[in-house]
């Protein structure tokens, strides 16, 4: 039987690469209020960006439930007896533990492993397209699983903030909490450590946070997966993308739009690179 991939949709895997890889996404939640949305599945990036910017209740996000996992895993198990699991870092998310905690029903009918990427975004994404390709190819679930472990120290991303105010407002800030005085005036950017947001550094405009960008991607000297993701403009990411093709495949570089979860702390015209090292 073939092994079945499940993720969460903070990995930013759109829904047609999904149906191609045959990969699982369980949706989080984001909250206007008492309106309650499951990501990218009963709101669209686009609304839930429009919304974030013109109205005046600041959105919330939730974990999907064990019972959502759990009824991920008991679709799949008629399918399959091997599932690997590949979720948010468990430092921005208690995903980590309903996807863990939804195991225990079914120990003895079908095996499950659960990873911890410790990224987000495409950061995330990149690790289970990777196991997706490898299942693809044949690989069981031992062997995805080690390969999905493996390629967590590998992946890496870079993220520019337009501001910090919505990661402030809505509590993940993390390592980045000593860049809010000079929130304002400057353009942060920010990437994953030991599975939190940390920062790399300020720049005064856009142009060159898109030069810190692209010389992070350049100063990697083999890469194996690209992908270039935004939140609000589409136009810096096509751009960020035609740049990139200078040093890799222009076709190959994976385009997504940053999921509606993970919007509601990047805020507006957030652009970022992921990596996945050779």
């Amino acid at each position: 039987m073939t092994v079945k991939i499940v993720t969460d949709s903070l990995s930013d895997i759109t829904s047609d690469l999904a149906g191609e890889l045959g990969i699982t996404v369980v949706p989080l939640y984001v909250r206007f209020g008492e309106e309650i949305y499951r990501d990218r599945v009963e709101i669209t990036t686009e609304e839930f960006y429009r919304r974030l910017v013109s109205e005046s209740t600041f959105p919330s996000t939730t974990q999907p439930t064990p019972n959502d996992f759990a009824e991920v895993y008991n679709n799949l198990a008629r399918e399959t007896d091997e599932i690997l699991v590949i979720v948010v870092s468990s430092k921005l998310s208690g995903t980590y533990q309903s996807a863990t905690q939804a195991k225990e029903g079914f120990e003895g009918k079908c095996r499950i492993e659960i990873v911890d990427s410790l990224s987000v975004a495409m950061g995330m994404g990149l690790i289970v397209i990777s196991a997706a390709k490898a299942v693809q190819a044949g690989a069981n679930l031992d062997e995805v699983t080690r390969l999905a472990l493996g390629a967590v120290s590998r992946s890496h991303m870079v993220i520019y903030f337009d501001t910090l105010k919505y990661l402030a407002k809505g509590g993940r800030i993390g390592k980045a909490r000593g860049l809010l005085g000079s929130m304002l005036s400057v353009k942060p950017i920010l990437t994953m450590k030991d599975g939190e947001l940390a920062p790399l550094t300020r720049m005064r405009s856009l142009s060159a946070g898109m030069d810190y960008l692209y010389n992070a991607v350049a100063d990697v000297p083999r890469i194996d997966q690209l992908a270039v993701e935004h939140t609000t403009n589409p136009a810096d990411a096509d751009a960020m993308t035609e740049r990139l093709s200078a040093i890799y495949q222009k076709g190959h570089i994976y385009r997504s739009d940053i999921s509606p979860v993970i919007g509601v702390h990047a805020g507006p015209n957030a652009l970022a690179v992921s990596l996945l090292e050779a």
